[in-house]
């Protein structure tokens, strides 16, 4: 999955419905493996939020980086419906990777 190139935007779960987690990064099979960790961010360790529930592919970080920053300013329910529209069930999408 992705070009070589490729930036992600991805949202992480705890759980369906459970706490997120919105993040950017060119390699999201690393980036998850140090989520996975403990070491990817704190806020992941602490509350256990390594679930890939989804994710947008970009071309340049400037653009990932602005949907990332558009993505945390959403309200919640915003968010969940996002997921939700691609991921009804909240499956682990790092299978798929």
């Amino acid at each position: 999955m992705g070009t070589p190139s490729a930036y992600f935007v991805y949202i992480l779960a705890s759980k369906k419905h459970g706490t997120l987690y919105i993040g950017v990064t060119n390699d999201i099979r690393a980036r998850l493996e140090l989520h996975r960790s403990g070491k990817g961010s704190e806020f992941v360790k602490k509350y256990g939020v390594t679930r890939l529930v989804y994710m947008e592919e970009y071309a340049t970080p400037q653009e990932a980086i602005q949907r990332e920053k558009q993505l945390k300013e959403w309200h919640r329910n915003w968010k969940i419906r996002l997921i939700e529209q691609e991921n009804p069930d909240w499956d682990d999408l790092s299978a798929l990777l």
